[in-house]
């Protein structure tokens, strides 16, 4: 029988060892980022019958590569976890190969379909589409990683981004029929085609985070 719930000594190693390490990346793949990640992640992973603890356990790990090249951090994520030899006490090594796998395979820009269950639940978990949350996002990388652009250089940056990732022909791909992101993916694409109004709300957006910026 697979738990419902994260075993609590498994948790406390993963909040204490691991989560803090989110606080080193941008504010598009911070703390609340990862532990929405995990939030889903457990909610699909009880509605499908899958093991909590091993989408946990992904989903906490799922963007640690980004303390190193940003183009290859799923795989560098999947080798920082299967090296982790403490995660042995709670899982197996078919398991943690298991886990390294989905790892890599929840990159919305992967080529191919997750390999397992566990891939499509980080997936799926890792693309909160709320529109506001993607366009923000978008935002907070662009001032992040590229601080010297101006307001105009930002917002071409931010319309090329997601027309190559959310649009009608982008590249983003959700994995689990039926689930939430279908409605909202729905949503941002309506954004996008209709560009004053993408406008209007990428500088809603971003007067909010140059405010927050400098408070």
């Amino acid at each position: 029988m697979i738990d419902k719930k994260v075993s609590l000594d498994l948790m406390e190693f993963i909040e204490r060892e691991i989560l803090p390490r989110y606080a080193e990346f941008d504010k598009a793949h911070n703390m609340q980022h990862v532990t929405g990640v995990i939030r889903r992640s457990i909610a699909i992973a009880q509605s499908v019958g899958a093991d909590v603890n091993m989408a946990y356990a992904i989903a906490a790990y799922h963007d640690l590569g980004l303390s190193g090249p940003r183009a290859v951090h799923h795989l560098t994520s999947g080798k920082i976890l299967l090296a982790d030899v403490r995660l042995r006490r709670w899982f197996t090594t078919d398991q943690l190969n298991v886990m390294k796998e989905a790892v890599e395979d929840h990159r919305a820009s992967a080529s191919h379909a997750p390999r397992s269950i566990y891939g499509r639940i980080v997936a799926e978990a890792d693309r909160d589409l709320d529109p506001d949350t993607v366009f923000r996002r978008t935002i907070q990388f662009g001032l992040s990683n590229y601080p010297e652009k101006d307001r105009e250089e930002q917002f071409d940056r931010f319309l090329k981004h997601v027309r190559e990732k959310y649009s009608e022909h982008g590249y983003i791909r959700l994995w689990m029929p039926g689930s939430p992101n279908e409605e909202k993916l729905k949503q941002i694409r309506k954004h996008i085609a209709n560009p004053s109004e993408l406008k209007e709300i990428f500088n809603r957006l971003y007067d909010e985070e140059i405010t927050n910026a400098n408070n």
